[in-house]
């Protein structure tokens, strides 16, 4: 298993009304320092091993990378193509995939070529949604036509292979913009596609709002919970036709297109995380930065870690992670190795779920059924009682 390296950049240019992750509007000021400081971390990564005894996974050979934010694609070339620089300078680098998250609207030709010249070869675009009134709800800064500009730019810089999110369930969504936003993803034909349901949690403005009967950010006009899970259907079924692969919950690809950096994560490989809010993994401990990316240059710059979290994997968590995270892969996980490398017996668990139509299971692997991923929580729970 081969070490994947992930770098944060919590920078956007607005923050979505959905969006709970630690990220937000920051002065350019700070993106030549916070690249300086990822590059330094980088550097530092072998003193990082020993100063919190880490072990090192057992082949550090990197053969991913993934820019992920935020918005890293506002980052001056020159600085992403610095951390690609240190990456090779501080590891064994054999690079089969390099993805950079990007928005439409950042996307230009001068950039996607010193994107190429820097050796990334994926680009992974928060697109959300074809329709212009959900995405101005939403608060995205691009529309329709920027998807489609940026992608030619892509195409034009020699990029082939591109991944396109969209989210179901955003406010004013109903089935008939659903289907022509799937209609006009497939029209483009990215290699990759990721389609995520809309979350609701305090964590966003939206999700606040709604959850405290407000009515801003467009809370009244969210499409139901039925309606969101029948989009996911409805999309499943046109994807399926169109020749994707289904491999994970939220995740297709054409045939050998799937992303290897994220498999990582789902199959509980080894990855380095850095910058601000970064997480890492080893196979037996888990650790993350602090989230302030100002804090975060600071810290670097004076030599410290910005380590704010590092834990040892207990037995019970592993299993639980295998199983979690293996079960979002439509593949499945292998339910015998698993039993037998942890010393439990799931077959009860296993066969109450089948008889529920949730699970499938051919005697050596388990797998959620196809018609009821939009009910996969409820599996995890049971299974994981």
């Amino acid at each position: 298993m081969r070490l994947g390296l992930y770098v944060q950049v919590p920078f956007c240019q607005t923050k979505c009304t959905y969006c709970n992750f630690h990220t937000g509007v920051f002065s350019n000021d700070l993106y030549a320092p916070y690249v300086e400081a990822v590059c330094r971390e980088i550097a530092a990564y072998p003193r990082l091993l020993r100063e919190f005894h880490i072990a090192e996974v057992p082949e550090p050979v990197v053969d991913t990378a993934y820019f992920g934010g935020g918005t890293p694609s506002l980052l001056d070339p020159a600085g992403l193509a610095r951390v690609l620089d240190a990456m090779r300078a501080g590891f064994e680098c054999k690079f089969e995939e390099v993805t950079l998250e990007a928005d439409p609207e950042t996307i230009i030709p001068q950039k996607a070529a010193a994107w190429r010249e820097a050796g990334f070869n994926r680009i992974s675009m928060g697109v959300q949604s074809f329709q212009d009134n959900e995405l101005k709800a939403a608060g995205r800064m691009h529309r329709r036509d920027d998807v489609y500009r940026a992608t030619q730019v892509l195409r034009d810089a020699g990029f082939q292979n591109v991944s396109f999110d969209l989210i179901a369930g955003l406010p004013h969504q109903t089935h008939g913009s659903w289907d022509e936003s799937v209609a006009q993803l497939l029209s483009l034909r990215p290699e990759h596609v990721s389609i995520y349901l809309m979350e609701i949690d305090e964590g966003s403005r939206l999700g606040l709002e709604v959850l405290t009967g407000g009515t801003r950010y467009s809370a009244s006009a969210l499409p139901e919970d039925d309606s969101m899970a029948a989009f996911y259907d409805r999309a499943c079924a046109r994807l399926a036709s169109a020749g994707y692969v289904h491999y994970e919950i939220s995740n297709w690809a054409l045939p050998g297109l799937e992303s290897r950096h994220n498999l990582k994560y789902w199959q509980r490989q080894p990855y380095c995380g850095f910058g601000a809010g970064a997480h890492s993994f080893n196979g037996r401990q888990r650790w993350a930065n602090a989230h302030d990316p100002s804090a975060y240059v600071t810290t670097i710059s004076q030599g410290r870690f910005p380590i704010e979290q590092l834990v040892d994997v207990s037995r019970d968590e592993a299993l639980e992670e295998e199983l979690f995270l293996g079960l979002r892969q439509l593949g499945g996980i292998d339910l015998s190795r698993i039993e037998s490398e942890y010393g439990t017996n799931l077959q009860p668990r296993v066969e109450e779920l089948r008889a529920l139509g949730l699970v499938e299971w051919n005697g050596t692997r388990l797998r959620l059924s196809p018609d009821r991923l939009t009910v996969s929580n409820e599996v995890f729970v049971n299974l994981l009682n």
